[in-house]
């Protein structure tokens, strides 16, 4: 593959591949809270109640130098 590089020096923050596990517990507390909950006589609780970002796995993404780590730019 000719362009199999990254075109964009932009990468997450730790060694953690990705969020996909904590956001998919995050969303299935969520509408267990949802389901659980008699929804004609209350509102839904939010979603932003369930899965602290903060504690999330991976701490968001960082521009890097790609002169600096040529070595990351590699898919």
């Amino acid at each position: 593959m000719s362009r199999s590089y990254r075109k964009t020096p932009i990468c997450g923050m730790t060694l953690k591949d990705s969020d996909k596990p904590f956001k998919k517990a995050a969303h299935k507390q969520a509408r267990r809270a949802a389901n659980a909950c008699d929804l004609t006589l209350e509102e839904p609780p939010a979603t932003k109640a369930f899965g602290n970002p903060w504690g999330a796995p991976k701490d968001g993404k960082q521009w890097f130098d790609p002169t600096r780590f040529p070595e990351i730019l590699r898919k």
